[in-house]
C-alpha cells in the first residue's frame, strides 16, 4: 500500500482526503515511480471541481482515478515490460496521461511523457515544470524580438514560464491578472501588467502582436479584435463555451482577417520536456514557485489553488 491524496467526487477540497491506495503496477511501455514532488496546475483545480464540462472526461459522476495531480519528478523504481528508454533508479520527471495520480507516494508513467531531469534542479523545481514548461515552450513558438505579448492569467499557475521564455526572446510582455499579482509578474518576467478587474483587455484594439489566455471567458470575436494585424490568440483554457466558441470560430475569423484565433495543442512529449529544461534556469523556475508544502498539508495546498489566489506554482513534496 502506499498514502495518496483521494479524491471520490467533485467538489470543493473537502472532496479530498488523504488516505492509502494499492501500489500500482506499470504495464507495457509504462514506468513505476516513487513520487519525490508533485506540482498543481490549473488543469488540478478543474479536475477538483468537476468543470469547466471537459473536466469530466476522467468519470462524469466522479473521478474514474481518484488520485489527483499530473505533475511529477521521482526515481524510476520498476520498469514495465518493453521498456529499454529508462533504467531503475534514473531520475526523471513528466506529466501523467490522464492528468490524475501525482499526489501519491507512487504513480504510474508512460516512458515518452518523461524526461530525465535536470541535474541542475531540483526534485521540487522539476516538478514544477511539465504542464506549464511544455505549454510555454508551444505559446511562445515563433515570438519575435519587440512582439507584443499579453498572456492572460498570468499571476496564476501557468504564466511565469510563458512570461520567461518570451522574454529571452525579446518580446515586450503584459501580464494581466488581479492587481494583487501585479508584483509577482513582474518579479517572473512582465514588463507591464494589467488589472484584470478594472480593464478589458478586449477594449485594446490593435494593441497585441500575440495573446496567450490561459483563463479565457471572452468571446473570440471579441478578442480579436486586440491583436495587431497577422497577429495571433492562442487559447489555452477556459470555459467550455469559449473554447468551443473558439475552435468553431476561429478559422472563419481567420479568413475573414487574416489573424489566427485557436485553442493551443500541447502535447504530452519527452522531447519538449528537454527542450524547455534545457532553456529555463533554476532561477526561472524558483521564481516561478510560490510554495512548497510537505504531503500531509496536500489539501491546503489544493485548497490554495482552488480559491484562484496562487502567485506561481505550488508544489507538494513527498517524505
Amino acid at each position: 500500500m502506499m498514502r495518496a491524496l483521494i479524491q471520490d467526487r467533485y467538489g470543493p477540497v473537502d472532496a479530498v482526503r488523504l488516505g492509502e491506495r494499492p501500489v500500482p503496477r506499470p504495464g507495457e511501455g509504462e514506468v513505476l515511480v516513487q513520487v519525490r514532488a508533485a506540482s498543481l496546475n490549473g488543469s488540478d483545480r478543474e479536475n477538483l471541481a468537476g468543470r469547466p464540462a471537459y473536466a469530466r472526461l476522467g468519470g462524469l459522476r466522479r473521478p474514474r482515478h481518484p488520485v489527483p495531480g499530473s505533475d511529477i519528478s521521482g526515481v524510476v523504481v520498476a520498469l514495465g515490460s518493453g521498456v529499454t528508454a529508462l533504467a531503475v533508479g534514473d531520475e526523471v520527471f513528466g506529466e501523467l496521461r490522464g492528468y490524475r495520480g501525482a499526489l501519491a507516494e507512487h504513480a504510474v508513467a508512460a516512458v515518452d511523457t518523461l524526461a530525465p531531469k535536470p541535474a541542475a534542479l531540483s526534485f521540487a523545481q522539476a516538478a514544477a515544470i511539465p504542464q506549464a514548461g511544455c505549454i510555454a515552450l508551444r505559446a511562445t513558438a515563433g515570438l519575435r524580438e519587440g512582439d507584443r505579448l499579453l498572456v492572460n492569467g498570468a499571476g496564476g499557475s501557468g504564466g511565469a514560464f510563458v512570461l520567461a521564455l518570451a522574454r529571452r526572446l525579446g518580446a515586450h510582455t503584459i501580464g494581466a491578472d488581479r492587481r494583487a499579482k501585479a508584483e509577482h509578474m513582474l518579479r517572473v518576467g512582465a514588463l507591464e501588467t494589467i488589472d484584470c478587474d478594472a480593464h478589458d483587455r478586449a477594449d485594446d484594439r490593435g494593441s497585441y502582436d500575440r495573446i496567450v489566455d490561459l483563463v479565457g471567458h471572452r468571446a473570440p470575436h471579441r478578442v480579436h479584435r486586440a491583436l495587431r494585424p497577422e497577429g495571433a490568440y492562442l487559447l489555452v483554457g477556459g470555459q467550455t463555451r469559449v473554447l468551443l466558441a473558439t475552435v468553431i470560430a476561429g478559422p472563419l475569423l481567420g479568413r475573414v482577417t487574416g489573424k489566427r484565433v485557436r485553442v493551443l495543442a500541447v502535447p504530452q512529449s519527452r522531447a519538449l520536456l528537454e527542450e524547455v529544461a534545457g532553456i529555463l534556469t533554476a532561477d526561472d523556475v524558483e521564481r516561478a514557485i510560490e510554495r512548497t508544502y510537505p504531503f500531509d498539508d496536500a489539501p491546503a495546498a489544493l485548497a490554495r489553488l482552488a480559491a484562484g489566489e496562487t502567485r506561481g506554482k505550488l508544489v507538494v513534496e513527498m517524505p
